[in-house]
Parts: structure tokens; C-alpha cells; sequence
């Protein structure tokens, strides 16, 4: 095999490696969406504290073949992410097992016809299994209750409550579908900018519509952080007004680097300027006082 035949290998690992953290994901390269990418990105810094950049994936991962081999030290993050220490140890690792697939091939023959006959049994068996315990589902799909727009998967979470456990929903295009082991499932919305829902979910035919009710504040505080808005005097009494005094505010730091805290004088300070590192940071978690105004906020940068 050539180094090429390996890199296709370590494709289809790294394929292997996401769909063990978002499991709903069945497809290939081919159709791994803008949305795939952005949760491969954040995975591989997570798991390895290196970057990968969206244009490298598209120039190197969604390609159906490549004529060249990257460089080394993007081959070593993505067999860091596939769970080797290096290209190296991924390249010498599946070599040996093409070579024991080589020295079994002839063993392997012998028993081809009792295999293919095992194998029809499994997947029998499979099938009646899997058709029998197969869970009735929901589609639920999430808008704003003000504006009917649909809500993006990053701004909001969903869960379902079993035994008093969360257990998270992927959001795919604004749905979730929930699994209706009981007459009725509990679901639970969560987002920093929409007030918190529970809903019980029943066995209906028809797609539901959730509707979120907006938090203003939020809302607010999310449009100074990502627009080009000049007049910072203006800003500057805007914020005032929706911000608690006893503000804190916790900004998580990449590559795991600890966080920054700044009061409310600080943080103003920060928005009135409309920097592109200010518009980069994404809301984790708002906290409101009794007054509704914002006294707690967890940024990710």
C-alpha cells in the first residue's frame, strides 16, 4: 500500500472517531455538512489542543481522492484524533494488519461458505431484533415564539429526563427527535438567550413546533457583541441599563487555558468597541437578578 492508501484509511478513522461523539452522523465525506465540520474542529482541538482549519477539510477530507499526501504534522493531528501518538505509529499499525490480512487470506477461503452462511443468520437476527425493539420517535422542531424563525443548533440545548438524568438530543436543522419509550417523554429546552421549557412529549403522528420564548436582555446583549454599531456613548447607556452592577463575567479561554473575570465597568468597556475578537466569543450561560437585568454571563472565546 502507498502513502495515499493510508491517508484514505485515516479518512475513514477520523469518520469513525466523530460518529462515536455524534452517533445521528451515518454519511461520508461527501456529505458531511458545514454543520459536520464545525463539530469535527471543535472535536480535534479538544482531543489533541491543535487547530484544523475548515478550508483544509475541504481541500484534503471532502476531496474524493487526493494526488498528494498533506504535510506530516497535519497526518500527525488527525492520527492523534483516531487515537495514535503519530502518522507514524498509524501508518506502521495498519501495515502489519495488511499484512496479517495477507498471510490469513488463504485460511480465510476455507471457510468462506461457512461465514457467508454464519453471517445470514446475524443479520437475520439483527433485523428481527432491531424491528421489534425499534422506538416510535417525535420530530419537534424549534422556532421563536415572537418571530416564527427557526432556531440555531448552537444557541440552544435539548435533553431528555430519564431517572432523573440528562441525556443531551442532537439538533439537526433546528429538530430534534425525541424516542417515546412511555405514553409521554419529558423534554427539556435550554438556551443562554431563550427562557428555559419543559414539555411532555406524546405519541402523535404530526411534527410539533416548539416555540421559545426570546430572554430581551439576551437578546440584546447578543446583538451588541455582533454588530458594527458605532456610536459606543449609545452603547455605553444601553448596556447600563441591562446589566446588574454586581455583573460578573467569566470568559473561558482556548486550549484549555484557564478564563478571564471582569465586573460590569470592564466588560462595558470590552462591548462599546466593536472588535472582531468580541464578535468571535459565543454565550455559554446567562444568569438574571430579580430585576431581569444580567448578572452573570460564561463566554466561550
Amino acid at each position: 500500500m502507498t502513502e495515499l492508501d493510508f491517508f484514505q484509511l485515516l479518512k475513514q478513522e477520523v469518520l469513525v472517531t466523530y460518529q462515536k461523539q455524534y452517533p445521528y452522523f451515518q454519511g461520508n465525506w461527501k456529505s458531511f455538512s458545514s454543520q459536520d465540520i464545525q463539530n469535527l474542529i471543535e472535536l480535534v482541538e479538544e482531543k489533541t489542543r491543535q487547530g484544523i482549519s475548515e478550508k483544509w477539510i475541504y481541500t484534503h477530507l471532502k476531496a474524493e481522492t487526493n494526488s498528494k499526501l498533506p504535510r506530516k504534522d497535519m497526518l500527525d493531528i488527525l492520527s492523534q484524533f483516531s487515537g495514535c501518538s503519530g502518522w507514524d505509529e498509524f501508518v506502521f499499525t495498519n501495515r502489519e494488519v495488511v499484512i496479517g490480512q495477507k498471510e490469513n487470506h488463504s485460511q480465510k477461503n476455507k471457510r468462506h461458505f461457512v461465514v457467508i452462511g454464519f453471517l445470514a443468520v446475524l443479520m437475520v437476527a439483527i433485523l428481527f431484533f432491531a424491528y421489534s425493539g425499534k422506538k416510535q420517535t417525535q420530530k419537534l422542531q424549534l422556532k421563536n415564539e415572537f418571530t416564527n424563525d427557526t432556531i440555531q443548533a448552537k444557541e440552544v440545548k435539548a435533553y431528555t429526563i430519564e431517572d432523573d438524568k440528562k441525556i443531551e438530543i442532537p439538533i439537526r436543522n433546528s429538530e430534534i427527535e425525541v424516542a417515546l419509550k412511555d405514553e409521554n417523554a419529558k423534554v427539556v429546552i435550554q438556551s443562554p438567550y431563550y427562557k428555559k421549557q419543559e414539555i411532555k412529549v406524546n405519541k402523535t403522528s404530526e411534527k410539533t413546533e416548539i416555540l421559545l420564548q426570546p430572554d430581551d436582555y439576551a437578546m440584546m446583549l447578543k446583538a451588541f457583541m455582533k454588530s458594527d454599531i458605532k456610536d459606543w456613548e449609545t452603547r455605553k447607556i444601553q448596556l447600563n441599563k441591562i446589566l446588574s452592577d454586581n455583573l460578573e463575567v467569566i470568559v473561558m479561554l482556548k486550549n484549555d487555558l484557564g478564563a478571564e473575570y471582569f465586573n460590569k465597568n470592564e466588560f462595558s468597556e470590552k462591548l462599546i468597541i466593536p472588535t472582531e475578537s468580541v464578535k468571535r466569543m459565543q454565550i455559554l450561560e446567562i444568569k438574571n437578578n430579580n430585576e431581569g437585568k444580567i448578572e452573570f454571563i460564561r463566554i466561550k472565546q
